[in-house]
């Protein structure tokens, strides 16, 4: 059993292996390094109540610091990863803020480094500026505030473009809209969440905003962002996106919400195999001896169809972290995980298990227009997928029959 256990990042996966080696019986040294200069908290709140104003930041703590102290898990935020040894076992830290840099020794290693928010810009170009993202509390709070200024505000000030119908888009669209700014959402597929859930929700969820006051536009190619010159207050004016096919829009808030980058840097520089992600083994195991890799950042085998995946929902960090401490411990058993996800919007809860892009056909029971329906997803006559709302206790029963099927069959022929 390893004296110390490093884990580098401090979001759910990290949290979720240090609480596991806690309460595996792990009585060595835990130490979790983040550059995050607040200790874990609960991410999936941040384009909800936190952004909403429903709670403050300090509301969103995972764990209270008595609690990480007493278990105890030291905690040091603040920091970063600037080199791995995968040889001699060592970290060099860096404080971001003063730059003083140290070195961490470690028995095993865990890489629980996240990702960062995919920016807006011409390819292997700078980022364009003004446009605002939402990864972590910091940039949820600036949001808010921004928000906060823009209800109620005349003209383009008042308005808010979300480029990207995703999870995160369309979230941060319910909030605004709520809070009284027009918002328009673009969107380059065919519609909201298209491919993240069956048409025909994707079509519900659509409705959903329209009826919220939301403007969605699809099929956009935004190929720019630019500051307005005629605006009259710089540094917070307005900015036009402008589209390939030559539409532009105005508005005082720009936000980006093209899913993320994962962080491997670090890893890629210490000469572990990397490829859109650390890559792992189902025991969450790295190409370097003694260094452990889950959650976002992570790339692991996909027994649906036989490839690798990478998951950026908060329920699969918190399990493959828990899997990778087991696995440190000695007592890893292979990932077989379900992932599911959910989204709050305008009161409409929404649950997605499994994965949806693998369906071949959909069945639907309840009512989507009255938002009270579970959507099972089949692929060769199997359960891959379920979407639910209103219905939390038929998506668990729908998520453990996939995980039945994946345990004893493995992939339907037709998606291997």
């Amino acid at each position: 059993m390893p004296g110390r256990v490093v884990i580098v990042g401090t979001g759910i996966a990290g949290a979720a292996a240090a609480q596991t080696l806690r309460k595996d019986g792990f009585d060595g040294e835990v130490v979790m390094i983040g550059a995050d200069r607040r200790p874990p908290y609960r991410r999936t709140m941040l384009t909800k109540d936190l952004l909403s104003g429903r709670v403050d930041a300090d509301r969103i703590a995972l764990r209270s610091a008595d609690a990480w102290q007493t278990m105890p898990v030291e905690i040091r935020t603040g920091t970063r990863a600037a080199h791995l040894d995968p040889v001699g076992r060592s970290i060099t830290t860096e404080d971001v803020g003063t730059g003083a840099r140290a070195t961490l020794g470690y028995d095993a290693l865990l890489l629980a480094t996240g990702g960062r928010a995919r920016r807006l810009g011409p390819p292997g170009g700078p980022a364009w500026p003004g446009v605002l993202h939402v990864r972590d509390a910091e940039d949820a709070l600036a949001l808010r505030s921004r928000i906060g200024e823009a209800a109620g505000a005349p003209g383009p000030r008042g308005r808010l473009v979300i480029v990207g119908a995703g999870l995160i888009g369309c979230e941060v669209a319910a909030v605004a809209a709520a809070a009284g700014v027009a918002v328009t959402l673009l969107e380059a597929g065919p519609r909201p969440l298209a491919g993240t859930v069956p048409d025909a929700v994707s079509t519900m969820l659509a409705d959903l905003h329209t009826g919220h006051g939301v403007t969605i536009e699809t099929g956009v190619q935004v190929v720019g962002v630019v500051g307005d010159p005629d605006s009259d207050t710089p540094g917070r004016g307005v900015s036009v996106v402008h589209a390939a096919d030559g539409r532009r829009w105005t508005a005082g808030i720009v936000v980006g919400a093209v899913g993320m980058s994962p962080a491997t840097e670090l890893a890629q520089s210490a000469g572990l195999a990397v490829a859109d992600g650390i890559l792992v083994d189902e025991y969450c195991a790295t190409s370097a001896p003694g260094v452990h890799a889950a959650g976002d950042a992570a790339r692991f085998p996909d027994p649906l169809t036989g490839g690798t995946r990478r998951i950026e929902h908060w329920n699969h960090g918190q399990a493959h972290g828990a899997a990778a401490a087991r696995a440190i411990l000695g007592a890893g058993r292979p990932y077989r995980e379900v992932p599911w996800c959910w989204t709050h919007q305008y009161g409409v809860n929404l649950q997605i298990a499994g994965t949806p892009h693998a369906a071949q056909e959909w069945r639907v029971q309840g009512d989507l227009g009255a938002r009270d329906f579970l959507s099972t997803g089949f692929a060769d006559g199997r359960e891959v997928a379920a979407v639910a709302a209103g219905r939390p206790t038929e998506l668990r029963a729908a998520r453990a029959h996939i995980g039945e099927h994946l345990t004893r069959a493995g992939a339907p022929a037709a998606i291997r």
